[in-house]
């Protein structure tokens, strides 16, 4: 049976394409769904006009996704996590704090876009890809870094500490 299809459908054909298709695929799933038409004249126009507005709204989202891309294209951040002295880090880093480091400089993006082959887990500077769409990427560098600061007392010993007046000599009887 042929039909006029009216949207985009995965592994059968693109929005205007006339196709041969089983008849009780077109009945029972295109038909019903309002994916397809029969190929008369007046659908061919009307599916015309629709491909039309469909690539027009593509063009439009395809300058947004650019834009996107464009904005963090080349884009440096600093992520900070605690590590040993050689310099791996206690957890990793992945894609939620690539995000939360880009969304700190105004550049918002969804951890989807962010293409790590696996979690980093050590100090350095990473080359990180971000896939907007098919063909629009872009690349920024992270740096991971040491958490800089004091270091994290015992609660033991900083309660010790907090209860003992420090600039007082303590005396003793005897």
């Amino acid at each position: 049976m042929k039909v006029l299809l009216r949207k985009n459908v995965t592994n059968v054909g693109k929005i205007g394409d006339v196709i041969e298709v089983k008849p009780g695929y077109a009945r029972n799933y295109l038909l019903p769904h309002g994916l397809a038409y029969e190929p008369t004249a007046a659908n061919v126009k009307q599916v015309e006009r629709e491909k039309l507005k469909y690539l027009q709204e593509l063009a439009r989202l395809r300058a947004q996704i650019e834009a996107r891309a464009a904005v963090v294209n080349g884009k440096e951040v600093t992520i900070s996590a605690r590590a040993n002295e050689e310099g791996h880090l206690y957890g990793s880093v992945g894609p939620a704090q690539i995000v939360a480091a880009l969304a700190e400089q105004n550049c918002f993006i969804e951890a989807e876009n962010v293409v790590l082959d696996e979690p980093i887990r050590k100090l350095d500077k990473y080359s990180v890809a971000l896939k907007f769409a098919e063909d629009v990427t872009a690349a920024i560098s992270v740096w991971i870094v040491p958490i800089h600061g004091e270091e994290p007392q015992a609660p033991d010993q900083a309660a010790t500490e907090a209860a003992e007046p420090a600039s007082e000599p303590t005396e003793t009887n005897e």
